[in-house]
This record gives structure tokens, sequence and C-alpha cells, in this order.
């Protein structure tokens, strides 16, 4: 049962970070090569559908962490799931206090009502994204490692 839940664990965070990754280098280069209004209006439907999906994601794989390494406590490895469970943590934490706030405000824009800095909330945005996804990578090749 240990062994289910910790291939499920890594296979969600995993998947987690593939969809943040390509959020980062693949999504929002292809949204900034649009013309401008069909740039900003794909990342305000992006920032409404991910923004829907994300937080539960985010949760869910904070707690499959904390389950993991409650349940396998004594074991080898799970110094490496804490430390996991540390940046996931950290990552819901830059996610409330740092991208979040971009994010409500981006998906309500329209060509019409966006502010004259949009695309410097863009680019501050993509900067706090860079680095979560940085976090999330390090928390799944964490968990990679205590599969070993």
């Amino acid at each position: 049962m240990l062994n289910a839940l910790q291939v499920f664990t890594t296979v969600v965070v995993g998947v987690m970070v593939g969809v943040e990754f390509s959020v980062a280098f693949v999504m929002n280069p292809i949204f900034n090569a649009l013309p401008e209004d069909s740039a900003q209006r794909a990342r305000s439907h992006g920032g409404r559908m991910l923004g829907a999906v994300m937080p539960v994601w985010y949760i869910t794989s904070l707690l499959l962490v904390v389950a993991w390494a409650a349940t396998a406590w004594h074991s080898s490895g799970t110094g490496l799931v804490v430390a996991a469970g540390g940046f996931l943590l950290l990552s819901v934490i830059m996610s409330v206090l740092l991208l979040v706030p971009i994010n409500n405000r981006n998906k309500t824009w329209t060509p019409e009502n966006r502010p004259a800095d949009w695309k410097e909330q863009m680019n501050r945005w993509n900067r706090y994204h860079y680095a979560r996804v940085a976090v999330i990578i390090a928390a799944f090749a964490l968990l990679a490692a205590a599969l070993a």
C-alpha cells in the first residue's frame, strides 16, 4: 500500500510539474507571439481555467506528500519526502502571496478594461512563475530520489 501511495504521489506531482513547466516555457511564449489583444485574452482565459484547477492540485500534492511522510516516517528516504513537502508548501505560499493576486486581476481583464501596465504585471507573474516552477521541480526530484 505504501508503494502505491509513493508512486501515485510522485506521478501527481510530476504531472503538475509538467503542466506548470508547459505554461512557463510553451504556452506563455506562444501567447506572447500572438497579436496584442489575442495574447492578453489567451492569458486571461488561461488564468480562469488553470486558476480553478491548480489550487486543488497543489494542495492535493502537498497532502499526498504529508501522507507519504507520515506513513513512512521511520523508513529511509523520509527526509527527502519531508524536504519535498517543504518545497511544495513554499510553492503554495508563493502562489497565494505572489501569483494569485496578479492572476485574479488578469482573469478579469479585457482589451477594453486592462490597465496600462498589464504587460509589466504579466512579466512579474512570469518571473514568479519561473521561480515556482524551479521549486516544484526540486520537490519532484526529491520525491523521485526517495523512491530509490
